[in-house]
């Protein structure tokens, strides 16, 4: 509904058939008290994270009503998903996964309790971000049937997945089971990597990532939407690496939006933010952001960033809150 569609003419030339973009933003549940801040008028679709299942396969996730009122109130045609799994799992919760999604006689309950937590809580489908050692060889047969009976329901479903890795437990009938794919392409360092010093998620990132999802797998563009991130990594300490907020840096020095390093602090400012959607609307279907609590709620905020620029490249988006 909200993919581009467009037909390239020549080497350097692209028209646009269909000019709309999804706008794929994540809220993490320790960001749920920033919600009135968001613009949710400018995204088409919220992905609420994360849910995971306790031993009984029975979802947990804070309280989220006063979110899907506010945004819906905001923005009428926006899909709120519940995002399942996350990058930062406990080893007990991998090993629920695990015992969920691997034995087949438990990957029906996994798959009931998911769907019954979407119908039940008037949300529009899930969005599965379960990632690295947590693609177990149950992965592709849960998603399979996940699909199936979401699709019974009129509900969508989506993955997170990393910039250029695909998990050999990813089957191609699995993969082809996502509506869109919400390509990760950030992380390229970071603490893990603390010799490595640099951009974490660099406009070359980008390029690199859409290229091997459609050349390398083989997906089309209109199935893909670009992650980009609203946070960086400092350097300063290679000892002590740690994240921080696009939004605090901007508070600090208000001309920090239009850069992308501070000294050896990394992060993505509003002119690549706007180079990267250039590149999403002639490559692919949108843009997804990790995550909207780390905005600048302020004149130099990345989602008012993201917005104006598809409208500067005359897409469509959500049609609202056209500032």
């Amino acid at each position: 509904m909200f993919s581009c569609s467009k037909e390239k003419m020549t080497d350097n030339e692209v028209v646009n058939i269909n000019p709309n973009a999804r706008v794929v933003g994540y809220l993490p549940e320790y960001r749920f008290n920033t919600s009135n801040q968001l613009e949710y008028c400018k995204l088409t679709h919220l992905n609420l994270a994360f849910a995971n299942p306790d031993s009984s396969g029975k979802l947990i996730i804070n309280d989220f009503t006063h979110i899907l009122t506010k945004a819906r109130n905001q923005n009428s045609e926006i899909k709120i998903y519940i995002s399942i799994g996350g990058g930062s799992l406990s080893e007990l919760q991998s090993s629920i996964w695990s015992d969920l999604i691997d034995n087949s006689e438990n990957r029906s309950v996994i798959i009931k309790e998911i769907v019954d937590f979407v119908t039940n809580n008037d949300l529009d489908g899930v969005d599965v971000d379960l990632e690295w050692g947590n693609v177990t060889s149950g992965y592709s047969p849960f998603v399979i049937g996940l699909k199936e009976s979401l699709t019974s329901h009129k509900k969508g479903m989506t993955a997170a997945l990393p910039g250029t890795t695909r998990f050999e437990n990813i089957s191609d009938e699995a993969i082809q089971n996502f509506d869109f794919i919400n390509i990760m392409a950030y992380d390229f360092t970071g603490p893990w990597n603390p010799t490595n010093s640099g951009q974490h998620s660099s406009y070359n990132n980008s390029v690199q990532s859409i290229e091997f999802w459609t050349n390398s797998v083989g997906i089309s563009g209109t199935k893909l939407t670009l992650g980009v991130p609203f946070y960086g990594y400092d350097f300063t300490d290679s000892s002590n690496i740690t994240s921080f907020t696009y939004g605090s840096i901007v508070s600090a020095q208000s001309t920090n939006s239009e850069l992308d390093n501070v000294g050896m602090k990394f992060y993505n400012g509003r002119p690549t933010i706007k180079s990267k959607v250039k590149l999403a609307s002639e490559k692919v279907s949108g843009i997804m952001i990790w995550e909207l609590g780390q905005d600048s709620f302020s004149e130099f905020s990345l989602l008012k960033t993201i917005h104006n620029q598809y409208e500067d490249l005359g897409y469509n988006t959500t049609s609202l809150c056209l500032d």
